[in-house]
């Protein structure tokens, strides 16, 4: 892959990166998805927006102050540079944790079912993260260590892994997995529990790659932990979850063949 070049053009004097554009191209798309399939599940569509356009915003607060946080030592005290994203410093788990606790608020308030609205939101989100996470190409960040491999990408003249198309090609593919497995639910909170358990997974290992991640006590990376505590904690809700379902079902089967003869167990 070629060298980059991060501003798409200029306008006023003023660089419009690519980072910015492809973020928001992957926040339309997901914005345009919720709203169509969110009657399927109990939400009205003009309200979903409504959900968008706090969810959204609170999440790139969320995505910032967690980079922010865990670079205290370079941002410091400079309020320009905190909030200055055109150059990138976007960290996903901050966004997902910040837009998740806004999404719990807000249900709670327009007393909506928080995991309907979950499993609504996250095919979208994983469409924009596949999207979005090609901004960092344009940045030359987030990419991993040096590679011989014929599709590393140049950054300081070193051929290294493009860890930003491994994870946009597995939000992809999410976003097909997820789509399928929302239109079959077996039991509120499934989509939400899968993306935590196949996203998670990914991350784990994409991070491992990574040579510029963010560290937790300055000695392990903080997003292999995340995505460990968050795949075991998904995958055993999903199990108990999916169990319950299982069984809920045979009491309907065995009560509906009781009445009508037409089921046996």
């Amino acid at each position: 892959m070629p060298v980059p070049n991060p501003v798409a053009f200029t306008l006023f004097n003023i660089d419009i990166r690519w980072y910015g554009i492809l973020i928001a191209i992957g926040i339309i798309l997901a914005t345009l998805l919720v709203y169509k399939r969110a009657p399927r599940h109990g939400i009205e569509a003009e309200r979903s927006l409504d959900f968008i356009l706090i969810c959204v915003p609170v999440g790139i607060l969320g995505a910032r102050l967690y980079y922010v946080l865990f670079n205290w030592t370079y941002y410091g005290g400079d309020f320009y540079k905190i909030i200055n994203i055109r150059g990138g410093g976007l960290a996903i788990h901050g966004g997902l944790i910040f837009g998740l606790l806004a999404a719990a608020i807000l249900s709670k308030i327009w007393n909506y079912k928080l995991l309907d609205l979950l499993d609504l939101a996250m095919p979208p989100v994983a469409l924009a993260q596949a999207i979005g996470r090609w901004g960092n190409y344009f940045n030359s960040e987030a990419h991993g260590g040096p590679t011989n491999l014929p599709w590393g990408i140049l950054v300081d003249g070193q051929r290294v892994h493009p860890t930003f198309l491994y994870e946009s090609l597995w939000c992809l593919l999410l976003f097909f997995l997820l789509s399928y497995v929302d239109s079959n639910r077996k039991f509120a909170g499934q989509v939400l529990l899968m993306y935590g358990i196949l996203y998670s997974l990914e991350r784990f290992f994409v991070e491992y790659l990574r040579t510029d991640s963010l560290m937790l006590f300055g000695i392990i990376k903080q997003a292999m932990v995340f995505s460990a505590l968050v795949f075991v904690l998904c995958l055993v809700v999903y199990i108990i979850l999916s169990r319950r379902s299982k069984r809920a079902g045979k009491i309907f089967y065995g009560s509906y063949s009781k009445y009508t003869g037409k089921f046996k167990q």
